[in-house]
Parts: C-alpha cells; structure tokens; sequence
C-alpha cells in the first residue's frame, strides 16, 4: 500500500480530529464509520442488511499499567451472527493450555486422529489455522478438546457468552463423540488417548437466530429462513475478550487467563501475525491478506515488517468477520477492532453466493485503514 496513500488518509483524518476540543476524547469509531469512502458507505447506508457490528478498542499505557477503552457500534450480544472461522483461535487456545497441563506432550508431538490419514503434530495445526484458516487442523483439536471442555475452560476464565456445539466443514460436524487421538511418545512408543462424549447442543434462543428468506439442502431450495439455533456462538464481545487475555494476560487474574507457557505464548503470536509466506505457503494463492482482513484485505500488497496484525477471521454463510490486535512499531500506535458484517444480498443461504469480495472485504480492509490513520493522526498530535 503506497506511501501517499497513507498521507492522503492522515491528512484528512488530522482535520477531522482538530475538530475536537482539547479536552474532549474524539471517538474514532464514530469518526471512521462516518467516512464518506464508498468502501464504508455501502455498508452503512444498508445497516439493516448488513447486520454490523463493531468494538474498537484504545489502548493507553499509563507508567506500567494499560488501559482498555472500548467504542461500540451496535453490538449486541443477544444480535446472533455465525462467528465461522473465528471459533478456531478457542480451539488453538485451549489445545494449547491442554498440552502445557500434560506431562508427556507437547507442541511438536506428533499424532493422528483415528480414522485419519495424516500424521502431523500439534504445532503444525496450529499454524494451519492461522496461516490459512484450515477447518481440518481445526477439527483434529477438537476431537482432542471436546465441545465440553472447551465450554466449561472459557466460563471458567470468565469469557461469556460462548457456545462451541460442532467440527467445521464435515458430515460428522455435530458428532458428541470426539475420535480418540493416537500420540507418538517417541519413536517406537504409541499411546491412545480416550475419546469424549459431549452434551448435544440445546438450541440458542437469540435475535436473528433465523436469517433470509430461504437455503439449500442438497441441492434443495427451502423456501424459510435459514436456522442457526444449533451452531455455534461468539459474539463480539467474547472475541475480544479472548484477544485482551491473548495479548495482555497479565492485565487479568490468573484463574481468567490462558495456562499458556512463555515458549508456548511467542509461538501462539508468532503464529497469529505472520503471513502464510513466512509458514511456507505460496504467495500467490495466499497473500498476506488472505487471513488479515483488516487494512488488507481488499489488496494483494506485503504487510511491513513494523506493522504486526494479531487477529483470527472468519467467513461463512455470508456472514464475515476478524478480530485483531494491530500494533505498528514506526508510528506507536496500537489498538483491537472486531467486526462482523453479512454480505447476503439475496437472502438465500447455502447458494455460495454472497458479497464477500464486493461489499465485505473492502468494508472491514478500510474500517481497518480509517480507523489506523485516525490512531497515526492522534498520535501525532500528542
């Protein structure tokens, strides 16, 4: 992303925060989701299509403590959306916590799931979510997890409301029963670690539950909205939550944080901000923007290496979302933002054709660059 770029947006964003009083806080949430970019006014302009909801969060560091100030648009917890792909950074997370309460494993043991072909090891499905948002990596921590405890870890941490109910992107999606996982202790040693049988979901009674006016099943048209009463639940503000606990553990009482070790805690980030290029993934197909929505997504251009994007996206059933932590070591400025938006236009689900590339992606890619340029101006004007 060119340079005068950049200086076009600050410019601009520099009189719109003169315009605030010395002594008032300008809420650049307000301020970005007011621009007059087509990018954002698509979206704003049909909010009631859209089902938007944002959290932008500032980040003060006052001597050696942090504060947190949140800025809300619409959210609304009892508002359902299907969070997607999101979901894996609680799978990630938890696998993670899980093997630093084990003795005999760790991040590079390798395992299989029974029934599956693939050996691999617990590092290189985390990567996977990260890198690419793979739903098998996903699935395989899962049978590890089990929805229940991946439920009951996270109320106990305080992070609510939440529901984990199924896999992603497979016919066994709602199975109760993880599959057993078969470990390598070592070369010559196998070990089998039991399978667990999970509550079946209990349908969510939520606004919006019900989405469009009609959706596929096996090539069949059903013509009524689309129920997501069984799936999965993570509204905006558990996402960012678990970001707050991910990047700033020590801002939380030991019981709510993640049992994560310090090796264990720079490989989670490390993961989280690095482009697919830097795991091994062709750039071609996947550029550093495919899982950054935020400021890129909407553009095939190279991350610098002074801006870091800590996040997890998803996208499904028309609904499209990221949660991010974005930190720029050149201009010191640091903030989080989580959005969701859904790019339906037809209401129809399950006919793989939503608004993703036209309406989603440039919305969050420059929500991301407004509000960026709003913290560089602000920073400036310090």
């Amino acid at each position: 992303m060119g340079s005068r770029f950049f200086f076009f947006i600050a410019t601009i964003t520099n009189l719109l925060l003169s315009c605030a009083t010395p002594t008032e806080d300008p809420d650049l949430l307000k301020i970005a989701l007011k621009s007059n970019n087509s990018k954002i006014k698509n979206v704003m302009d049909s909010l009631a299509k859209h089902e938007l909801q944002v959290r932008y969060t500032r980040i003060d560091r006052i001597k050696d403590s942090i504060v947190f100030t949140d800025y809300n648009f619409q959210v609304n917890d009892s508002n359902y959306f299907y969070p997607a792909s999101t979901v894996k950074i609680l799978t990630a997370l938890l696998a993670l916590e899980k093997l630093n309460e084990m003795d005999s494993l760790d991040l590079y043991t390798q395992f299989y799931v029974e029934g599956d072909s693939l050996e691999t090891t617990f590092a290189n499905e985390i990567s996977k979510i990260f890198a690419v948002s793979d739903n098998e990596a996903n699935n395989r921590l899962l049978e590890f997890l089990g929805q229940d405890q991946i439920n009951k870890k996270l109320k106990d941490k305080g992070i609510a409301p939440v529901r984990i109910s199924h896999r992603l992107s497979t016919d066994n999606a709602f199975e109760v029963t993880t599959r057993p996982l078969i470990v390598y202790l070592n070369d010559t040693t196998l070990t089998w670690l039991k399978p667990s049988v999970n509550k079946p979901p209990v349908p969510l009674t939520l606004n919006r539950i019900k989405k469009g006016t009609a959706y596929y099943e096996e090539n069949t048209l059903i013509n009524e909205p689309f129920d997501f009463s069984l799936k999965n639940y993570f509204p905006i503000s558990a996402q960012n939550e678990v970001l707050k606990r991910i990047i700033f553990p020590e801002q939380f009482p030991k019981n709510e944080r993640f049992n994560l070790s310090p090796d264990q805690h720079s490989f989670l980030l490390k993961a989280m901000s690095d482009p697919p290029r830097k795991m091994g993934y062709d750039d071609m197909d996947y550029y550093d923007g495919y899982c950054k929505f935020f400021i890129f997504g909407d553009s095939r251009d190279t991350i610098p290496e002074y801006l870091k994007i800590y996040n997890k996206v998803g996208n499904a059933y028309g609904t499209i979302t990221d949660c991010a932590y974005i930190s720029d070591s050149k201009n010191n400025v640091e903030f989080m933002l989580t959005a969701t938006l859904l790019a339906n236009e037809n209401g129809i689900f399950n006919d793989n054709s939503y608004e993703y590339e036209d309406i989603g992606l440039p919305f969050l890619a420059q929500l991301g660059r407004e509000i960026y340029n709003l913290e560089i101006a602000q920073k400036q004007r310090q």
